[in-house]
């Protein structure tokens, strides 16, 4: 047995280390390619890494290509009378009559036509005459009041008799007029009196206008002391 001193023995070993070590970073991988550590290549067009937060640029709204208007939004206003409509049409202004206004009692003269008797029953035709110079008009019933010479009224204001008013256009000089009837005091028993003027009130006016008295006594209280009217017609009677 040969007998190797420990420093020899030592160095065998560190040198037999050495090769085994040599030897292992010889082989590598088996493919005889030396191995290194280097970082990973990046390849195009692959996924970009995932964000923990997602960007705010993918977040955000789309912006609108056009631009938004502040201003409110207006609303469309009728169109004035006698002016042309959006729709193309037309709105028309009020007419006026063509009969101008009613007739005043200063436009106007009162008269008593011709009795026309029959029956026992007296009808006298009841004129508006227009003295003025412009066209007025007369619609509905007069007013009518017996009177004696102080002005005092002789029997009850007379009844309307059913009718349908018509508007009566009374140009210058022309006339409308209303039937006066009762019953001849002395056929009908009634107390009677002789008037000394019968006054006429015209349709919508206060103030009357006076006009002789030509048909004698009028029943004034009693039985068929009743004075009719009718309403106004055109002319100065039938």
């Amino acid at each position: 047995m040969v007998h190797t001193p420990r420093p020899a023995r030592r160095g065998a070993l560190l040198v037999s280390t050495a090769a085994v070590l040599g030897l292992l970073a010889g082989c590598g991988n088996g493919s005889g390619e030396d191995v290194r550590s280097e970082p990973p290549a990046s390849s195009a067009g692959t996924a970009a890494p995932a964000r923990e937060t997602p960007s705010p640029s993918a977040s955000a709204p789309a912006a609108s290509s056009a631009p938004v208007s502040s201003a409110p939004a207006r609303t469309a206003s009728p169109a004035p009378p006698g002016t042309t409509a959006p729709s193309g049409g037309t709105t028309a202004a009020p007419a006026t009559p063509a009969g101008g206004s009613r007739c005043h009692t200063s436009e106007l003269r009162a008269s008593v036509g011709r009795n026309d008797p029959g029956a026992g029953q007296e009808n006298f035709p009841l004129v508006l005459t227009n003295t003025s110079g412009r066209t007025c008009t007369l619609r509905g019933y007069p007013g009518a009041a017996f009177v004696n010479a102080s002005g005092g009224q002789l029997g009850a204001d007379p009844r309307r008799t059913p009718g349908t008013p018509v508007t009566v256009t009374v140009r210058p000089g022309q006339s409308a007029w209303a039937g006066l009837t009762f019953s001849n005091p002395e056929v009908s028993g009634a107390r009677s009196a002789a008037p000394a003027a019968l006054l006429v009130t015209p349709p919508d006016e206060r103030d009357p206008l006076r006009a002789a008295w030509p048909g004698g006594p009028v029943p004034v209280s009693g039985t068929a002391s009743s004075v009719r009217l009718t309403v106004l017609s055109p002319g100065t009677g039938p």
